[in-house]
């Protein structure tokens, strides 16, 4: 039998942004308790994914330039966070891979996972550089972490058949 689940600990908000999603985000990447290092990396590559995009688009946007990276690494991570996944289930014998819709907070996490996965994989020098290539491909449609989410979205497409199993 289960115990209760771990209840889950607020975040507080990172102090460059004062935004929560970009806290959480910091965490995940921070290795062996390097906070700042974790930072550093993170608020560098947004900067230059923000860089970027300025140069790309050439107009400035509203909310100012805290405002516009909060809103660009949100577009990242809707490209990069999947909507439904696979999850494996035994059926009289056979297991099944069936659809299932994925919850909010994994959501994110695993889309955070998947994009730092891939960055890590990267060949550019330093993380910081790397991150920010991952950012740029996952806005521009490409990328392994999209690549990734589109397969997962695709299996459970090609599993829809076993839908109906989804807990009795």
């Amino acid at each position: 039998m289960r115990r209760r689940a771990a209840e889950k600990r607020p975040v507080v908000p990172d102090p460059k942004f004062g935004d929560e999603l970009i806290a959480r985000f910091i965490n995940v990447v921070m290795l062996s308790g390097k906070k700042s290092l974790a930072e550093r990396i993170v608020y560098g590559a947004l900067e230059e994914v923000f860089k970027k995009q300025k140069s790309a688009e050439t107009e400035s946007s509203e909310g100012g330039e805290g405002g516009a990276t909060v809103a660009i690494f949100g577009r990242v991570l809707d490209q990069v966070c999947p909507t439904v996944e696979v999850r494996s289930r035994r059926v009289g014998g056979a297991t099944y891979q069936i659809p299932v819709e994925v919850a909010p907070h994994r959501r994110l996490a695993l889309g955070m996972r998947w994009m730092i996965q891939s960055a890590r994989k990267r060949s550019e020098k330093g993380m910081m550089r790397r991150l920010a290539a991952e950012m740029g491909d996952a806005l521009a449609g490409r990328g392994e972490a999209v690549k990734k989410r589109e397969d997962v979205h695709r299996m459970a497409k090609a599993n829809q058949a076993f839908a109906h199993y989804r807990w009795n």
